[in-house]
């Protein structure tokens, strides 16, 4: 199920500057700071509650996949420090983690104990390069919450093409209480505040992305609120089999 780069939509010009953003902001300015989220080192009540939000939506995402990945190809898209590559690879999968911060993708490199690192491939660039392969699952956690909705489509469409059965995604609801929540966050300091996000209506994306994929209907749809964690667990399923 290859295709070939010409035949699949080209990221917009905000797509690649959002990215370089991303980039930077992952690799140098939160590394350390997303380093201590997603370990057991004590951290603020704020962050806290971010990370068991991250814990509760990786658990939701691991438990719509197979419990037996075994002869399963994974794209875990936005790897991060590889927590759920980790539990994706102890289930048997052949996992592709990539990420666009280079010092979390090394972190996750060295967090994966050593019986799991065969089945693991770390990659540090874009989640929709066509050079990664065919996936039989793409699993995107808080990866495509930094990108709007128009972008979110455009990358959704180019991993498609390239995935056999499903594709699991997270997104930020707007709710006038995440609003809120989101303007009292600038009030924290600089060390407690994650990057902005994009929260979008979940009929909007739904309905934009049934007209982008035909071949793809939404599943199951999932909501996780921990204090200053809210994001929605979607499951995209192909239906052109």
């Amino acid at each position: 199920m290859t295709v070939s780069p010409a035949s699949t939509p080209t990221p917009p010009a905000t797509y690649l500057e959002r990215r370089a953003w991303l980039e930077e902001y992952f690799d140098r300015t939160a590394a350390d700071a997303w380093a201590a989220l997603t370990s057991d080192a004590e951290v603020s009540g704020v962050r806290a509650r971010v990370r068991a939000g991250r814990e509760r939506m990786r658990a939701t995402l691991a438990d719509w996949l197979p419990t037996d990945l075994a002869g399963a190809r994974v794209l875990d898209a936005g790897c991060g420090p590889g927590q759920l590559t980790t539990d994706l690879a102890a289930r048997g999968a052949t996992v592709v983690a990539v990420d666009l911060s280079r010092t979390l993708v090394e972190l996750a490199r060295e967090r994966l104990p050593v019986a799991l690192r065969p089945q693991v491939t770390f990659v540090a660039g874009d989640m929709l390069s066509a050079a990664l392969g065919d996936f039989d699952y793409v699993v995107a956690m808080d990866s495509l919450i930094h990108y709007r909705l128009a972008e979110t489509v455009v990358a959704l469409g180019r991993l498609a093409p390239r995935t056999r059965t499903a594709m699991l995604v997270t997104r930020i609801p707007r709710t006038p209480v995440l609003g809120t929540l989101l303007g009292v966050g600038r009030l924290f300091p600089r060390r407690d505040r994650s990057p902005s996000v994009e929260p979008v209506r979940p009929a909007a994306w739904n309905a934009a992305v049934a007209r982008a994929l035909p071949f793809w209907q939404v599943n199951r749809e999932h909501r996780i609120s921990a204090g200053f964690y809210t994001s929605e667990a979607v499951e995209l399923l192909r239906c052109d089999a």
